[in-house]
């Protein structure tokens, strides 16, 4: 699952159980990303807050299934298999249009964003991660104004963003530590919305 350490639920000590307890979905299963954390708990902590907030907090106006696929899309520039089988069950789930999220998937994989059913607005929100992720420092301030000018509102450029960063730091956590799927349960995720606090998995 890992290279190194980690502490399943059944051994977990009082502390990290009640945390594990927090984010575990069906049958106590806790995402091996999160497994990840168990030998320094405090960081599975500090994972699980910025991305409940970023990606599936109430305040958030950018349709959630966009929000994943904006994190199928770095995942993927960054290789990084396991966010990219997670992520895109959930949005598969969350957009509800099975063909639609294939050509989507299809577009990604193929490194040719033009090809997606996405709007033009949402074409270049996936312009910007590329460039983001790709080679952040050839951001400028010109790249804030297009998706300004496509209709994107400040706050939502900032979801954007965080998104797209978020990710990077997932990716890296998955890529360095030798994070598989071998045992998770693809696409859940925390998603009631209207409660921050609530970290469970379904």
């Amino acid at each position: 699952m890992s290279w190194i350490d980690t502490i399943a639920y059944e051994k977990a000590d009082a502390k990290l159980k009640a945390l594990y307890d927090r984010v575990k979905g069906p049958n106590n299963n806790v995402d091996n990303i999160m497994m990840m954390h168990s030998l320094r708990p405090h960081t599975m902590e500090g994972h699980m807050a910025i991305y409940k907030y970023v990606l599936h907090h109430r305040d958030n106006t950018i349709d959630k299934w966009f929000l994943e696929t904006l994190g199928v899309w770095v995942s993927t520039l960054n290789k990084c298999d396991y966010c990219v089988e997670h992520h895109f069950a959930g949005l598969k789930r969350l957009l509800n249009d099975d063909e639609k999220a294939t050509q989507i998937r299809s577009a990604i994989d193929t490194n040719n964003i033009e090809n997606a059913p996405l709007e033009n607005r949402q074409k270049t929100a996936m312009e910007y991660a590329r460039k983001l992720t790709n080679n952040p420092g050839s951001i400028r301030e010109e790249s804030i104004e297009k998706l300004r000018a496509d209709g994107f509102t400040d706050g939502e450029i900032l979801e954007i963003n965080q998104v797209c960063a978020y990710f990077s730091y997932a990716n890296r956590t998955v890529l360095g530590l030798g994070c598989s799927t071998e045992g998770d349960v693809l696409g859940l995720s925390p998603n009631n919305n209207n409660d921050p606090n609530d970290w469970g998995h379904s």
